[in-house]
């Protein structure tokens, strides 16, 4: 076994274990919901308990391995190795009972990565990747939408936790896309709109401030099924347009006019 599998294998088993923990807190009263910058970004029990037990995992497995995650940010290891973990993607949705989020875990060697792995434990839904091997839905090849024309296209996007505060908050763009697509959703988790937009069930997916926890193995997920990944705003984090170069032309053209 390789050393890339046996990360793989890893990654994938912990998780299918983080997910079984998303589910004892689903639609229970144990969320103990918390805030952290403003009242649209919040934080559960169910992060931090996803978030120790990965840590917990990836330091018995792979000692020599850092992490970077979303609520406690990055250790103090030094290593080529760096697990990138959003322990509950999604948390609005999680919070409210909807069953559309993920636990996100990206690996990356020398700053590349090279690991995607992806896993919505409601759906029961596994997106996985390898640099240079493809990406897989529950251990089936995926590949990215054939769509030519955006008014048959279903495109995906999210709005930024600061919406309220800075104008650019994607509305206007939203605004713009919406008369011209044959269907507009929002769905609340990037990780699962850009696997999504990885098999094809989405044909295009943009958000505006997205964090690299959020898009570490989803972006690997979606460039394995042919996708193409575009930076819409430098100066708004990770902003990306995520289409088949079929429509990346006439996405940006709307979205940047």
């Amino acid at each position: 076994m390789t050393e890339i599998t046996n990360i793989l294998l890893a990654a994938i088993g912990i998780a299918r274990e983080a997910g079984k923990i998303q589910m004892a807190h689903f639609r229970s009263a144990s969320l103990g919901v918390q805030t952290k910058g403003n009242d649209f970004d919040i934080v559960t029990a169910a992060d931090k308990a996803c978030e120790a037990f990965v840590k917990s995992r990836v330091h018995e497995l792979f000692p020599t391995h850092s992490i970077l995650s979303e609520e406690t940010g990055a250790d103090d290891v030094q290593s080529p190795w760096q697990w990138v973990v959003d322990p509950v993607d999604g948390t609005t949705n999680f919070k409210a009972g909807l069953p559309y989020f993920t636990i996100s875990i990206g690996i990356r060697y020398e700053g590349e990565t090279v690991i995607g792995v992806v896993y919505a434990p409601r759906l029961d839904e596994l997106f996985t990747a390898v640099k240079g091997e493809g990406a897989r839905l529950n251990g089936e090849p995926i590949a990215c939408s054939t769509c030519q024309q955006m008014a048959q296209a279903v495109v995906c996007t999210g709005f930024p936790y600061d919406k309220a505060e800075n104008p650019a908050n994607n509305i206007a763009e939203a605004a713009r896309v919406i008369p011209l697509v044959r269907g507009f959703r929002r769905m609340g988790s990037a990780s699962l709109d850009i696997c999504y937009t990885a098999a094809g069930i989405f044909d295009a997916f943009w958000e505006l401030n997205l964090h690299i926890w959020d898009v570490c193995a989803a972006y690997l997920i979606a460039q394995e099924a042919g996708c193409e990944i575009h930076s819409l705003r430098p100066d708004r984090g990770y902003s990306p347009l995520i289409a088949p170069k079929s429509l990346v032309a006439p996405m940006l053209q709307v979205l940047n006019p």
